[in-house]
């Protein structure tokens, strides 16, 4: 299955992979060659610790790699749905309960950072969008229960 990328997120991971490359790779290698010259492997925790995390370095870039590689590319300021919610989109929501307003953009799986209020296409929030328009109301199931939001606003920036 090709996956959606926004082209923000893309860019954010060629920067990841290209400091795992030219950062992140060489330092492991230098530190699995200075445990190396500590003497017996079998016992030398340094090197195993070095090892195991060329493994994870080494496993990333092969997903970024593929990913990259494979995705589907979507910019999301050329996009025109109006006030429709699709992927890419900005959504400002209000909670109908409390008032509260929150802001997300909903992107592809692997640039879902909640923290910087990315949400993934495949999260129960943004199915629950998908497709709804500026000033309907959605119910979402979260896990105190469901909790009703309306969209305040739509907005699809780059």
């Amino acid at each position: 299955m090709i996956a959606p990328l926004t082209t923000k997120g893309a860019q954010r991971l060629r920067g990841e992979l290209e400091e795992l490359k030219s950062v992140k790779r060489p330092a492991v290698i230098a530190a699995i060659a200075e445990a190396r010259a500590h003497g017996d492997l079998k016992e030398n925790a340094e090197y195993h610790a070095a090892r195991e995390q060329q493994g994870f370095i080494e496993g990333r870039i092969q997903e970024l790699e593929f990913v990259l590689s494979h995705c589907q590319l979507i910019d999301v300021a050329s996009l025109n749905a109006g006030t429709r919610v699709v992927f890419g989109a900005t959504v400002e929501l209000a909670d109908c309960d409390s008032g509260d307003e929150v802001t997300y953009q909903i992107v592809g799986d692997l640039e879902a950072d909640i923290k910087q209020g990315l949400i993934s296409i495949s999260s129960p929030l943004a199915r629950a969008l998908i497709g709804k328009h500026e000033g309907d109301t959605v119910t979402i199931q979260a896990p105190a229960g469901a909790r009703d939001f309306d969209i305040v606003a739509v907005r699809y920036e780059g």
